[in-house]
């Protein structure tokens, strides 16, 4: 490509992108004319894809963790070849449109995750990065490297202001992950003005302190200087690689450039004729893209498809020479489980002593990692409490990465977004764990895990007031109210060992989400009200434990270590005449989602109803109705023993029988 045709194309994505930007008269102009030039150069030089198949699973990973310049990457997917109209970019931000104004995955094709929230987009490419390695290791064969992709993105000044990139980028130099690179797009301007003003620090230092390779390029429009720097981060595979680019926001602009006005406002009519007029760039008509630029880009597409034409070759004869191997892959891409799986899955006898429910998930992931190759995680410096060590499984970590068991350290905010990135890889099934108290440092990774409608399983242990001695700050109160009312995520509460057994069951099978497991750190019984029921009805998120009394006086609801107080409660309040239905609800969302007639017959409407859960009650009063009432903590808790807090906080058998009493009374 010439240098004047070069330049014609980068001043074709950056008034693509301001132009969008006027049309919506709204978004973020400044950082994609700013970071044009770099990002055409890894585009049209380096970047492995495909956009026939923007799928295709040995493609590069493109992330633009700054988000908010989603505009570049639409002017990017739309010259490339991909299905994004010239249409769509005039419809930037409008309602149905395939550009809304933060990139969305499954919603725009080349989209390969959802960014905005800063610092997301660099620890989910992490996750991506170690996805790649650890796939390679279960696969690649001599002469035959089926996974061999690089992870690219863009970083701003925000996303590393974000502690999670301080978090995420420390994890990934420790893994000597470095088919991973990213271009920092370092233009000293944020929202409120010069970085002076809040980002001192020396950036490249801390990468390299990190372990990361660091490459400066002085000017964001040296296309050479640029391709030199990515040529030698492609060499480096000990190390990550941070491209730090001096680039200019609102380059171009005479009124605008260097100011941080260009950060979140249009340029205008006026402003925009005088920028494109300063780069020598036709001032109409609007959305210009000339036929030679069009050109230029088909040469792209085509070294894309030519790629993948190659990749499909090799995995043709790999499929000859390891034929296993190669339905192993094809069932992981799928995302399908092995058939009769759960026949394997351990059933576990009516115990008064019990265990806890954290250590039934622990074997659960022993007898899964047996059965799923696929399945990998570890826990934010936990794993002993959390009960997430895979035996047999050797730690993740270079050169190989054939382990199974992730140190990820105290990251949780780093352990969410990187666990978002390896489910989007797709190929693994993957867990974190943590303390549910520290649910609330993963939070946003959670939410953009349900919105990209990724399998992620999250184990969280230490589910209430029984975490004890430890006090207050470990004790989860109000975290299991605000992980319910997350959209598409399935928080599961089990009571018991079958119970946790059926809930990992669920989190496998589900596809279209992300789960959460709470679990207790003490011992609760194994009920044998459950033992045959578990399998059949947890994924239906409530159901009816021991007798099925069609007039009963009462129904008792519980979720969790409260359900065995439930029982004992119902039994004694049998012995002095009143009937109590007892209804564990492990799960609200998988409950909610059931046919109606189903929740009537579970929870009979009109009838007196007695929630019980260690926990907040917010919530709870939608399955309450008009004659319910509620056991919950509705304050933090104190450093204490169990024992001694669930009777201090009554949650206990004889208050629920006071309380069921007192409704019965009327």
């Amino acid at each position: 490509m010439s240098v004047n045709l070069e330049e014609k194309c980068i001043n074709t994505i950056r008034f693509l992108a301001v132009d969008m930007v006027d049309k919506a008269n709204s978004g973020h102009p400044g950082m994609p004319m700013g970071a044009a030039a770099m990002a055409h150069t890894l585009w049209s030089r380096f970047l492995k894809q495909n956009p026939e198949n923007p799928g295709w699973p040995d493609r590069d990973r493109f992330i633009l963790s700054a988000g908010h310049g989603s505009a570049l990457l639409y002017a990017l997917l739309h010259l490339c070849g991909f299905e994004l109209s010239l249409d769509e970019l005039r419809n930037f931000r409008q309602k149905n449109s395939l550009t809304p104004g933060h990139p969305e995955f499954h919603h725009t094709p080349g989209v390969e995750t959802t960014t905005g929230p800063l610092g997301q987009g660099l620890a989910a490419g992490v996750g991506m990065a170690m996805a790649e390695r650890a796939l390679a290791a279960a696969f690649n064969r001599p002469g035959f490297d089926v996974v061999d992709h690089f992870t690219y993105g863009i970083v701003g000044d925000g996303d590393l202001m974000e502690g999670l990139s301080h978090e995420a980028a420390s994890l990934a130099g420790n893994l000597k992950l470095g088919k991973l690179i990213f271009l920092y797009d370092d233009n000293h301007i944020s929202i409120e003005g010069d970085t002076e003003i809040t980002f001192t620090e020396d950036r490249a230092a801390r990468f390299r302190a990190y372990g990361w390779q660091v490459i400066e390029v002085a000017d964001g429009n040296d296309c050479a200087a640029i391709a030199a720097a990515l040529a030698a981060a492609r060499e480096e595979r000990e190390q990550p690689s941070l491209i730090a680019v001096r680039t200019h926001i609102g380059f171009g602009s005479p009124a605008q450039q260097d100011k941080a006005g260009a950060h979140g406002s249009p340029l205008g009519a006026a402003e925009t004729v005088n920028a494109k007029k300063q780069l020598g760039f036709p001032v109409a008509p609007v959305f210009l893209v000339e036929d030679d630029v069009y050109a230029a880009y088909r040469e792209i597409k085509d070294t894309g498809a030519q790629a993948e034409s190659r990749w499909q070759a090799l995995m043709a004869d790999y499929k000859k020479q390891y034929p296993e191997l190669m339905a192993e892959w094809e069932r992981r891409q799928a995302g399908d489980l092995p058939i009769d799986w759960e026949k394997s899955l351990p059933t576990f006898p009516a115990d008064a002593k019990g265990q806890a429910t954290r250590s039934v998930s622990g074997k659960m992931i022993n007898t899964l990692a047996g059965i799923l190759p696929e399945l990998l995680g570890g826990s934010a410096d936990l794993a002993p409490s959390n009960k997430t060590v895979i035996a047999a499984g050797k730690d993740f970590a270079a050169p190989d990465f054939a382990g199974r068991n992730i140190h990820f350290g105290v990251r949780e905010h780093a352990m969410g977004a990187i666990l978002n990135g390896m489910a989007l890889h797709k190929g693994l099934r993957v867990f974190g764990g943590t303390f549910l108290v520290f649910s609330d440092y993963m939070k946003p990774a959670i939410r953009l895990a349900a919105m990209m409608r990724l399998p992620v399983i999250y184990v969280f242990t230490h589910d209430s007031i029984g975490v004890g001695e430890d006090g207050p700050t470990h004790q989860p109160i109000e975290q299991l109210a605000s992980l319910r009312v997350i959209p598409n995520l399935n928080v599961i509460r089990p009571a018991d060992a079958n119970e946790t057994a059926a809930a990992w069951a669920e989190a496998l099978k589900r596809q279209e989400g992300p789960t959460a497991l709470i679990l207790t750190r003490q011992n609760v019984p194994t009920l044998p009200e459950v033992a045959d029921n578990a399998l059949k009805n947890v994924h239906r998120g409530a159901y009816v434990v021991g007798e099925d009394l069609r007039d009963a006086d009462i129904t008792l609801i519980a979720t969790g270590s409260e359900l065995a107080l439930a029982l004992a409660a119902a039994a004694q309040l049998k012995e002095s005449g009143i009937r109590a239905r007892v209804v564990s609800m492990p799960g609200w969302a998988m409950f909610d989602r059931q046919s109606k007639a189903y929740r009537n017959r579970v929870l009979p409407p009109g009838g007196r109803r007695l929630a019980i859960e260690a926990a907040a009650s917010m919530g709870w009063h939608r399955y309450l109705g008009d004659q319910g009432d509620i056991i919950a903590i509705d304050h933090f808790g104190a450093s204490a023993p169990a024992a001694e807090l669930f009777q201090e906080y009554k949650i206990t058998v004889a208050e629920i029988i006071r309380r069921a009493r007192t409704l019965c009374r009327g």
